[in-house]
């Protein structure tokens, strides 16, 4: 059942019901067709990607890798201004001002790579792989350092344990990311926090005054 939607000004609303129809014309087609032509304009112009084709495969990466921090920052219960695709120097997107999650910062820090995985099925599949894959995980744009730094008090320095709570608690939201993914691809813009909340169907919490 999908949370209820929260409290959204009148230019957010305007903005979910842009993106909820561009989902409901676009749910025939995979991701890498309903990518907006402005992130595929922006990677190209921007030297980001040599052509449209690698600059549409990116942008999908980057949507799954950014809704995966997000939603998971919702299921802790952590809030954040907005989400973006738009690469930069620094970044080929971002979930900006993540602010709380507790004890499940370091799910939160974990979620951009988790994500990326449950897209195509490429989560490594048992402790050989995984102690591989975290022994070369390291320049992700300080998720890495972040992941290791909040799982520290936790699991002590296990990291293979806390990659796997991680995994665990974001497997059964796949579809949330998938959903959101492609919110980010088909608008051309940001997503404040309260209307990617809605698209993955999870709570927000109220509006700061």
């Amino acid at each position: 059942m999908r949370a209820p939607k929260p409290v959204l000004t009148p230019a957010q609303r305007r903005t979910l019901e842009a993106v909820e129809e561009a989902l409901r014309r676009t749910e025939r087609y995979d991701d890498e067709s309903v990518v907006h032509e402005e992130w595929v304009r922006q990677r190209y112009d921007g030297q980001f990607a040599e052509s449209y084709i690698p600059a549409r495969r990116e942008a999908v990466r980057t949507a799954w890798h950014e809704a995966g921090h997000a939603v998971a920052a919702l299921a802790a219960g952590a809030r954040f201004s907005s989400a973006s695709i738009r690469a930069g120097s620094g970044s080929a997107g971002r979930v900006h001002a993540i602010t709380g999650g507790g004890e499940f910062a370091f799910v939160i820090a974990a979620a951009g790579q988790v994500a990326e995985g449950l897209r195509d099925w490429s989560l490594p599949e048992d402790d050989v792989a995984t102690e591989a894959f975290l022994k070369g995980w390291k320049a992700d744009g300080g998720d890495a350092r972040r992941f290791r730094r909040e799982a520290r008090a936790r699991y002590a320095g296990n990291e293979a344990a806390a990659w796997t709570y991680a995994v665990a608690m974001l497997a059964p939201l796949r579809p949330r990311v998938a959903r959101l993914a492609r919110g980010l691809l088909v608008h051309p813009r940001y997503l404040p926090y309260p209307v990617a909340a809605a698209i993955a169907g999870l709570p927000a919490l109220p509006r700061e005054t």
